[in-house]
């Protein structure tokens, strides 16, 4: 039990264990005292017996246990009105809130399952505030598809690093993590690289990496990317990331001469494209990388934005474009696309462009979802379970490997020639096309003659009803 484990860690630390010390430290970055432990915690609150000071000084024992734990728990405001009035009442609020933690099976519980809790909280918080809190959360199913391609065919590879140049709160390191993982690959071979302008959002990274027993780099503080690069040498083999859609204001006067704008000087009315060069820049030979863009970036020719697309096409570094369905992310309609760089591509001189704007479902009036195969309400006509995600990557995988056939109105694979024709617009609507139309069988003139007939039965139809409101509106005194 909890409880038998918090009684051999007391001893393991009175009897001053250092093997067992070391071993903690390595596996966790920090040391607790045993009283401070949530186990002693819960222990107190089902004794009634908690107070909210010893929560306090677990968060500053862990605080002070190394640089990257510095300031992490300073939004937590345990003294706060919102946990009602006075030190009982606070006390006995978070109390409660132990209490109902500990109902559940932490012994047999691991760091995955507690991670995915602290993610699906993380979403419900974005969903129900909207904009303030979605600026730090990108929707599991996004995160899903820019690891499957991005890192698709390299996931037991050794020493793979990762960078995210606008973390949030780390989602996409735990969909890469849980990638490589789920490949038989290893956590800890991959090197976590991040960053976040957000005091706030950059403490929920460390926090929700370190729940998972993964350790990043996220630079020495919360700065912007821009104009304070934490990572200047840095190249990674893969980059991810969903950056802040037609930023404004992001310092351009400031970076004219910046040695990462190779394909041009971005805007400084939209920071599109200096996301976008960004990246590339810290790419490694080699690299891959998949970003979320506003659609305006396919076509855009304002600023001087049609030129660095066309520099990034003929550079032949874009590898798929996914234009994706609408309401998927909690705080904006904007369409979106799906962006995927490479430095060495499988299929040189084409580019992927995927329609995939019908796919997935409503969960609410506000929100899409794509789905992954693991839920029974969502099934294709021959009783499978539909997994929008695992379409858009097996299709992906076989244009890499020459086998794909375009599929009218969601797939096709185009040259760089045909992408010139376009003026470098990378609408994939452009080059999938409409979709067919199932043929039903009737002939053209048979199928007008009923539908005129049936459009004049309405027109009929249509009088009556106007004639009967026109009686009854007269009958009150209301002639029209």
């Amino acid at each position: 039990s909890l409880e038998i484990a918090l009684e051999a860690y007391k001893e393991a630390i009175a009897d001053g264990d250092e093997d067992f010390i070391k071993q903690l430290k390595d596996a966790c970055h920090y040391i607790i005292e045993p009283e401070l432990t949530y186990t002693h915690f819960a222990d107190l609150a089902r004794n009634n017996s908690f107070n909210r000071e010893d929560l306090q000084r677990a968060f500053n024992n862990i605080e002070q246990s190394g640089d990257e734990f510095a300031d992490l728990f300073t939004d937590i405001d345990l003294y706060s009105n919102r946990l009602g009035i006075g030190d009982q009442k606070q006390s006995d609020t978070v109390s409660d809130l132990i209490k109902e933690i500990d109902k559940a099976d932490l012994l047999n519980t691991d760091a995955d399952v507690l991670g995915n809790a602290y993610e699906i909280l993380i979403g419900k918080f974005a969903s129900e505030t909207g904009k303030k809190a979605g600026e730090f959360y990108t929707p599991q199913a996004v995160s899903k598809i820019l690891t499957k391609i991005a890192i698709t065919g390299q996931e037991d590879k050794m020493g793979l690093s990762v960078y995210d140049p606008c973390c949030g709160s780390g989602g996409m390191f735990v969909q890469s993590a849980k990638f490589v993982e789920n490949h038989s690959g290893n956590i800890n071979d991959i090197s976590i690289y991040g960053q976040d302008s957000n005091p706030t959002t950059w403490k929920l990274a460390q926090m929700n990496l370190a729940i998972r027993g993964i350790e990043p780099d996220l630079g020495k503080y919360a700065a912007d990317t821009f104009l304070d690069d934490q990572h200047p040498t840095m190249r990674a083999d893969y980059i991810m990331a969903n950056p802040p859609f037609n930023l404004s204001n992001w310092g351009a006067e400031q970076l004219k001469d910046d040695v990462r704008w190779q394909y041009g000087m971005p805007p400084a009315s939209n920071a599109n494209f200096a996301w976008l060069q960004h990246m590339i820049y810290h790419l490694a030979p080699g690299g891959r990388m998949g970003m979320v863009l506003a659609n305006g970036s396919l076509s855009s020719q304002s600023g001087g934005e049609g030129e660095i697309r066309k520099n990034i096409v003929n550079a032949d570094l874009v590898d798929c474009i996914i234009a994706m369905p609408t309401q998927l992310f909690y705080t904006t309609q904007i369409p979106v696309s799906l962006w995927f760089i490479s430095k060495r591509k499988k299929q040189p001189g084409k580019t992927l462009f995927i329609d995939a704007r019908k796919m997935g479902v409503m969960v609410s009036r506000k929100l899409r979802e794509l789905t992954d195969g693991t839920k029974e309400e969502y099934k294709n006509e021959d009783g499978t379970l539909k997994n929008d995600i695992k379409k858009i990557a097996d299709t992906y995988n076989a244009y890499v490997a020459g086998t794909l056939e375009n599929v009218k109105g969601f797939c096709a694979a185009a040259t760089t020639e045909e992408i010139a024709k376009q003026d470098y617009i990378l609408t994939p609507g452009r080059y999938v096309g409409v979709e067919e139309q199932e043929d039903d069988g009737e002939p053209f003139e048979e199928k007008m003659g009923r539908l005129t007939s049936e459009l004049s039965e309405l027109f009929t139809k249509s009088h009556e009803i106007e004639a009967q409101i026109k009686e009854r509106l007269g009958a009150i005194g209301y002639d029209i």
